[in-house]
């Protein structure tokens, strides 16, 4: 199998002396292409402080993030913007999305930051907004979406650049139950039709029940590594 993620005692340190916090401690990773995993852990124990080191929008105190092979840390910051752009997709707990674009407009962005045709993104958001069950909102901007529409929009601004990666940070915890599990469901489909590989950061039952690989954190450790069927 093909690694896409590997982390080598990667730590993230905050404060000094009295006021040190190891938010994340040593942690060794590795993530082969295709797995849907979710690192659970109480409030405090690392998730977020990993998923933001894996992918790039914070730098760890020491150790290694390689994404694809790739040593992350080594990057200037153009390469690495660049890098996650076209290998990495996001989904966060508040959505993130552009207030002024409409849903079509939001998950385009990427594909025009990559240079991509107005024909070709236009192609593929509307393949991907009908997936995610968008139909007919296309032209509807945030405000005008619940909470759960919103969210699907997050995540086809996530598949739309056609990522080796997504990270999803909490991304079901403003959510009610019904929406929660249609949400993670469609992503679990992208996951084993498209082969597309997901880590989140969850406190959710829903996700981890539904997770292939449970990762569990306390004070900044892996304690337990669990496959599941």
């Amino acid at each position: 199998m093909e690694i896409v993620i590997e982390t080598k005692k990667l730590t993230k340190v905050y404060g000094k002396g009295n006021t040190e916090v190891r938010a994340l401690d040593s942690m060794d990773l590795i993530i082969e292409r295709g797995e849907f995993t979710a690192i659970v852990g109480p409030s405090g124990s690392g998730k977020s402080t990993a998923l933001q080191l894996i992918g790039g929008l914070d730098h760890p105190t020491s150790g290694s993030v390689l994404l694809a092979g790739t040593a992350i840390q080594k990057m200037s910051g153009r390469q690495l913007s660049d890098f996650r752009r076209d290998h990495i997709g996001f989904i966060f707990q508040a959505y993130n999305l552009l207030p002024v674009l409409t849903a079509q407009e939001n998950a385009e962005y990427i594909m025009l930051l990559q240079g991509r045709t107005r024909k070709e993104r236009h192609k593929l958001v509307h393949e991907i907004l009908g997936a995610v069950g968008l139909q007919g909102l296309e032209h509807r901007r945030p405000a005008q979406l619940s909470g759960g529409q919103q969210q699907r929009v997050a995540v086809a601004r996530a598949l739309a650049s056609k990522p080796d990666i997504i990270l999803a940070d909490e991304p079901t915890a403003n959510l009610d139950s019904a929406t929660g599990i249609a949400l993670v469901d469609m992503m679990k489909q992208f996951n084993e039709e498209d082969k597309v590989t997901f880590v989140f950061s969850t406190h959710d039952p829903r996700i981890m029940s539904r997770a292939k690989r449970l990762i569990t954190l306390e004070d900044g450790k892996i304690v337990e590594d669990i496959r599941q069927n």
